[in-house]
C-alpha cells in the first residue's frame, strides 16, 4: 500500500483532476450511457467542470502528485476517480473512506452513489467496500448544455 494524503483540492489541482476525470470517464462510460453523451465529454468540458467543483472535491496525493479525488455533495458521492498509474495501491481505498467520513460529518446516515450499469470494475470495487446496490436509477446528466438520463445503479452504504 502506498502513503496517500488527502486534502482539499485547490485551483493548482484543477489540470490535474480533469486529466483524471476525463482519462478515467473514457474507460468505464462508453458504450454504457446514451447516445451523444460520450461525444459531449470532451477534455476541454472536464477542465471547465473540475475549476468549478473544487469546493466539493478532495484530492488524493501519492509522492506530491495528484493521483485521485473525490467529489461529495450532501449524502452523494458524486465522483471518485484514480489514475490508472495508481490502481491497486490503496488509493481508491484512502478516497473512498474519506468520503464515506465527509457523508457522515455532514449529518447524513447513508451514503449513496450513481454507477453507470455497465462499469463492472467501479460496482465491483464497491460491493468489495460494503456498498450495496439497491436498484436502477435513471440518472440525470448534462454535458455541454444537454440533458441526458443515464442508465445506472444506486449503490448506498451506512456510514453513522
Amino acid at each position: 500500500m502506498t502513503d496517500v494524503t488527502l486534502r482539499p483540492g485547490t485551483s493548482d489541482d484543477a489540470a490535474a483532476v480533469a486529466d483524471i476525470w476525463h482519462a478515467g470517464w473514457h474507460v468505464s462510460h462508453p458504450g454504457h450511457v446514451p447516445d451523444g453523451l460520450t461525444e459531449r465529454r470532451t477534455l476541454a468540458a472536464f477542465h471547465e467542470r473540475s475549476a468549478g467543483r473544487l469546493p466539493d472535491t478532495t484530492v488524493a496525493e501519492v509522492d506530491g502528485e495528484v493521483a485521485g479525488f473525490i467529489m461529495v455533495v450532501g449524502d452523494e458521492v458524486e465522483q471518485i476517480y484514480v489514475s490508472p498509474a495508481h490502481f491497486g495501491k490503496g488509493v481508491a481505498g484512502a478516497l473512498m473512506t474519506e468520503a464515506e467520513r465527509q457523508v457522515a460529518a455532514g449529518g447524513h446516515d447513508v451514503a449513496w452513489l450513481a454507477v453507470a450499469i455497465g462499469n463492472t470494475r467501479a460496482r465491483a470495487f464497491y460491493e468489495k467496500t460494503g456498498w450495496v446496490n439497491v436498484g436502477d436509477l435513471p440518472y440525470e446528466v448534462e454535458a455541454l448544455g444537454e440533458k441526458f438520463i443515464s442508465p445506472c445503479r444506486r449503490y448506498e452504504k451506512a456510514v453513522r
